[in-house]
């Protein structure tokens, strides 16, 4: 048994791959992750233009969508991806009970700040992709929170990412909340993840950290993003429980799991698998880059840590505001900064298909 299926066998986490390329579909790459453990997929702007951007995968079909429009051609490119991982995956989709077994696609990071225009494209993409185990990936802003419930409430299974804060976090449940109370129909067929950026909690923190300069803030370094995770697990625990869930349970209603998301560590002086052997428990996801993953299989550990102690957490979290760290800054600040990286990688991948595009059909 991998220890990628020992996590959720034994604890009752689900580990994602945070990855999608066209050769790894074709090639089995991603079946044999699969295979290995691996119970779902996501993707965004940033990874498309990875796989997009070199290399000779997409072309063929490119060629054949001359004369759409580039960001018709790309939308294309993608849903054959996600239509052919979603394949994949449903296996275990049905094994699951509708558990796990998702493959997420973003909507476009331009509409991180458009509530109307994201409805609209969250719905087209449910409907144009037709399956159950698709998750739409909306962004967590204040502008997609009504976006959330607006999808929830249609039964649409919806993937909330770039959430930064706890604040922001507490939003996103209850927008899940809201949206299934407003839902009419089944709530079975409803899912949802809360995507809770990790990494990037860190590395933010760590720079404020390093300008503060004390000694006491310095000994906070990389303690930020787990105490912050563990906080949100146990506000996860503390709403997904009592009467209000009581009631959504009864019917049929799933929780809205919390999702570890970039979660490969950009320090190198930590750790390599931190952000998935801290963050280990149940009813929980964690997507991971392919590198980190096979690090994890290579030397992480197996135990349950997310809940071990909440309140040495809340503790870290009380010591980084007292040396100087306002977090509610840093969550603004990241979440600015994931919109904008997002629309970045999308503008220049649509730029180099664009010149793709010419060179295939000049030749």
């Amino acid at each position: 048994m991998t220890k990628l299926q020992r996590l959720y066998d034994e604890q009752g986490q689900s580990p994602w791959l945070d990855n999608l390329r066209r050769g790894w579909i074709t090639g089995g790459e991603l079946q044999d992750w699969v295979d290995k453990g691996i119970r779902g997929i996501t993707s965004n702007p940033s990874i498309f233009q990875k796989a997009m951007g070199t290399g000779e995968d997409y072309d063929a079909q490119l060629t054949e969508l001359a004369g759409q429009s580039i960001d018709d051609a790309y939308w294309a490119l993608v849903v054959r991806d996600i239509e052919d991982a979603l394949g994949i995956l449903r296996p275990v989709y049905d094994a699951s009970g509708g558990e796990d077994g998702y493959v997420s696609v973003e909507v476009a990071p331009a509409l991180a700040r458009d509530t109307e225009g994201t409805i609209t494209a969250a719905r087209e993409l449910h409907e144009r992709i037709a399956e159950l185990n698709l998750y739409v990936k909306i962004p967590g802003t204040a502008e997609g929170i009504p976006a959330i419930r607006q999808m929830i409430a249609e039964g649409r299974s919806i993937n909330v990412t770039l959430i930064f804060s706890l604040d922001r976090y507490r939003e996103v449940m209850e927008a899940y909340l809201s949206g299934l109370e407003a839902c009419t129909g089944d709530l079975t067929a409803i899912s949802s993840v809360a995507s809770f950026f990790i990494s990037r909690v860190d590395t933010e923190v760590d720079r404020r950290l390093d300008e503060i300069g004390t000694p006491e803030a310095l000994a906070l370094r990389g303690r930020a993003a787990v105490a912050q995770a563990q906080v949100a697990y146990d506000l996860f625990l503390a709403t997904f429980s009592g009467p209000r869930w009581d009631a959504l349970a009864e019917r049929g209603a799933r929780v809205q799991r919390p999702l570890w998301a970039s979660t490969s560590t950009k320090n190198e002086a930590y750790p390599d698998t931190l952000y998935i052997d801290a963050l280990i428990g149940p009813d929980t996801v964690n997507t991971v880059p392919d590198g980190t993953l096979v690090a994890f299989e290579d030397h992480g550990t197996v135990a349950r840590t997310i809940d071990a102690d909440p309140g040495a957490a809340k503790a870290v979290l009380a010591a980084v505001e007292a040396a100087g760290v306002d977090l509610d800054d840093v969550g603004r600040r990241l979440e600015d900064e994931g919109v904008a990286a997002f629309e970045k990688s999308f503008d220049e991948l649509l730029g180099t298909l664009g010149a793709k595009a010419e060179q295939l059909g000049a030749a």
